[in-house]
């Protein structure tokens, strides 16, 4: 793993890092999909993502009739392991390969274990997609480079904890969405909201306006995408209110970029901090509540202290 301070954070500006959170993201999309084919379905599709775990990512227990299954891409041991709750399981290795590859051996895995699931084959909002049984290239894959962007998964995932703590109204878990590949938590007002215009690349617009049929606050973690060439923190509103992208948030390092509609935070700002955890959640917090004064959240009642550890709020 590449650091270069002790605050945790892992160092990923010496990294090729896209070739690899590339090729998972596409591998995650496979095995999300699994995910979704066999779970019913929970609000804002919160029964979809994948888990940070102590070895990499997780689907968590999947339901499959009178037992149920877990898939993990264990980033540990460069290993896909699918288990089941009778001691059985399969493994598939993560090396280079094609997506093809990839999922052919995946679901033949799952098929061995008896485990038979229909998937729509087109990755989802990916705007030049090809069927993963159709996607021949040979995708790139360094288990260095996978650990470590894991390691700092683990940190974001560990502040985003904090975060979460402070908000007693309807809040997502802390996930990641294998459709953008990015790991989130989203507050809601409590209100509805406009409906979504949809046109997501490959992605029902019956999907994108559940997801997004009440108000919300969205922050996150992702590898970057498009004209955003570096791992950054991403914090945007739903529906944006008014003025959203002129208001002044914290840290110095952070900015509203107005092709996304989204303030974003460089990752070095936090590996290179002094205090990391601070840093981020200034960020969070900053953001959440330009936000949530624009659009005139109910705040006092929304709102709460940081959770303490082992014990509840003084008060409570």
């Amino acid at each position: 793993m590449l650091t270069s301070n002790s605050n945790g954070w892992p160092d990923l500006s010496r990294l090729d890092l896209r070739p690899t959170t590339d090729a998972l993201h596409l591998w995650c999309q496979i095995v999300g999909k699994v995910r979704l084919m066999m779970t019913p379905w929970v609000n804002q599709s919160w029964h979809v993502p994948l888990y940070v775990s102590a070895s990499g990512l997780s689907t968590g227990l999947i339901p499959a009739g009178s037992r149920s299954f877990e898939i993990e891409f264990d980033l540990l041991n460069d290993v896909l392991t699918i288990r089941d709750t009778e001691g059985q399981g399969r493994r598939v290795t993560l090396e280079p390969q094609s997506v093809a590859t990839f999922y052919a051996n995946t679901m033949r895995a799952l098929s061995d274990l008896g485990l038979e699931v229909q998937l729509d084959p087109m990755p989802c909002e990916l705007p030049e997609a090809v069927p993963f049984h159709g996607d021949e290239i040979v995708r790139a894959y360094h288990g260095d480079t996978a650990r470590t962007y894991w390691r700092a998964l683990v940190q974001a995932q560990r502040v985003f904890q904090l975060f979460r703590t402070r908000f007693v109204g309807k809040c997502s878990p802390i996930h990641l969405f294998w459709g953008s590949f990015d790991l989130a938590v989203t507050r809601f007002s409590g209100r509805t909201a406009p409906r979504h215009p949809g046109g997501v690349p490959h992605l029902p617009d019956a999907v994108a306006r559940e997801a997004y049929n009440q108000e919300v606050s969205s922050a996150g973690f992702w590898p970057g995408g498009g004209t955003v060439k570096t791992p950054c923190f991403y914090s945007y509103a739903y529906p944006t209110p008014i003025g959203f992208g002129d208001t002044s948030v914290q840290p110095a390092e952070a900015y509203f970029d107005a092709n996304l509609g989204e303030f974003l935070l460089p990752y070095e700002a936090i590996r290179n901090s002094s205090d990391a955890d601070d840093l981020l959640l200034s960020f969070l917090q900053s953001t959440y509540e330009a936000a949530a004064n624009l659009a005139r959240w109910d705040r006092n009642f929304l709102e709460g202290p940081t959770g303490p550890i082992g014990r509840p709020p003084v008060g409570a």
